[in-house]
């Protein structure tokens, strides 16, 4: 059977904000029910049976083990719908995208939601390991008893909850420490850091403005649009806020930095059979994807993963770097945006780790990020693969058929990239990939 071509039909998200704020009462499974009923009112899929809604969190409570699934029974969709929970930490919603279209390019499905939710606001507290010990024994317990004697010899700092850490377990840093790392080894100064930054809140300001968010952003909780984007930034205002993560000759900062954030994201993949039965016009085609590692416990760079990724992905779609329209490049942090453009314009560094002749060369900047990205929009983890694809889909659809290229860092030192093509440029042959289905 030959591969077919995967539909993105378009996404929609709930407004992202800061943590403890407009959302600090609501959970993961709220926020996620949420975008997706905003995502089945915008394209009729009230009652509408899906063939997978696939997607997750990050920072998750035990209770979240079915969270995809408990979304959709939450939402409009047919509750025959299978709800698959799965993380891949900031690559978790595109990476459910990819697997989506991997099975709908093979013929296995025909329509899919890849979705993300996160919330640093709800962050679990955990117990003490010896403390949880005690209250497993009590319940086990069949007499009072035995439930007193659970506790016997218990000491007070027993009682001390674990905060949340998501500092990686094998180095014991966390991703902006890692980061400054990075920005040291790549020679990025933090005047490029803050322009990038200020430019981010410019366009996503402006994307609000001028409508472009309008159908991909539903209210939630009374809020409209996404708090942590700053109208009012200038350059000025960066350049006074001190580094977070070396306090002594560190560059990066709040302000170049994405915000813990909550909220979630989703985006409808399908078929071209299927979008055509409902209806609902194709924005964009997903063409190929890759996700690759770092070896960051020897000290490679943590969020360096991307720059493999696309490189191994160019080489799979026989394309060259500048041959995109768009490029979508999470700015999990300003530092780590400018490590990787460095990264492809390096001949050593394209030679020794990317094993190729010459390097990938310069992008233009002018089609980087075009209506802002997570440093202003913010970054609930999981959803914000979603938030990308979407926002890329739709500058696609807008655009008369071009080619964007989607580049997200993670945790864990992983990178996830993928290549998105218009309709357009599909019809009048695209590229060699548009053959290759999405992998």
């Amino acid at each position: 059977m030959p591969m077919r071509r995967v539909a993105v039909l378009g996404g929609m998200r709930i407004p992202f904000c800061r943590s403890h704020t407009a959302y600090a009462e609501l959970s993961n499974l709220d926020m996620l029910t949420a975008a997706l009923c905003g995502l089945a009112d915008r394209f009729g899929l009230a009652g509408a049976h899906i063939d997978e809604v696939v997607g997750g969190a990050v920072i998750t409570h035990a209770k979240d083990w079915n969270l995809a699934r408990e979304a959709v029974i939450g939402s409009s969709l047919a509750r025959t719908t299978p709800g698959i929970t799965m993380m891949q930490a900031c690559g978790t919603s595109l990476q459910a995208a990819l697997g989506l279209a991997a099975k709908i390019a093979t013929g296995q499905i025909e329509s899919g939601i890849a979705m993300g939710s996160d919330t640093t606001s709800d962050a679990p507290i955990v117990f003490q390991k010896k403390f949880a010990k005690r209250l497993v024994k009590a319940s086990r317990a069949k007499s009072l008893g035995q439930r007193v004697g659970a506790f016997k010899g218990m000491a007070p700092g027993e009682l001390a909850p674990l905060p949340p850490d998501t500092r990686e377990p094998r180095t014991g840093l966390g991703m902006g420490e890692h980061c400054e790392l990075m920005a040291k080894e790549w020679g990025i100064s933090r005047q490029d850091q803050d322009i990038l930054a200020f430019e981010s809140h410019c366009k996503a300001a402006a994307a609000y403005d001028e409508g472009f968010m309008d159908d991909l952003v539903v209210p939630n909780a009374g809020l409209f649009r996404d708090n942590n984007i700053r109208e009012d930034a200038s350059l000025e205002k960066l350049a006074e806020l001190k580094p977070v993560f070396d306090k002594s000759g560190g560059t990066i900062t709040a302000g170049n930095s994405t915000p813990l954030t909550d909220g979630a994201a989703t985006v409808l993949l399908a078929s071209e059979k299927w979008a055509k039965s409902k209806e609902i016009p194709i924005q964009a085609y997903l063409i190929l994807g890759r996700t690759s590692a770092v070896d960051y416990v020897e000290g490679e760079g943590l969020l360096m993963a991307p720059t493999v990724a696309v490189s191994e992905l160019l080489d799979q779609a026989g394309l060259a770097l500048q041959e995109f329209d768009y490029y979508e490049i999470h700015e999990a942090f300003a530092a780590q945006v400018l490590a990787t453009l460095k990264a492809w314009e390096s001949e050593a560094y394209c030679r020794d780790r990317l094993g190729r002749n010459a390097p990938l060369g310069t992008i233009d900047q002018a089609k980087m990020n075009v209506k802002g990205s997570s440093i202003a929009f913010g970054h609930p983890f999981a959803a914000t693969g979603a938030r990308i694809l979407s926002v890329l889909a739709k500058l696609l659809h807008s655009g008369c058929g071009q080619r964007g290229l989607i580049s997200v860092c993670t945790a864990g030192g992983m990178g996830v990239a993928a290549i998105l093509e218009g309709v357009e440029a599909q019809g009048t042959g695209g590229s060699e990939a548009k053959e290759m289905g999405a992998a």
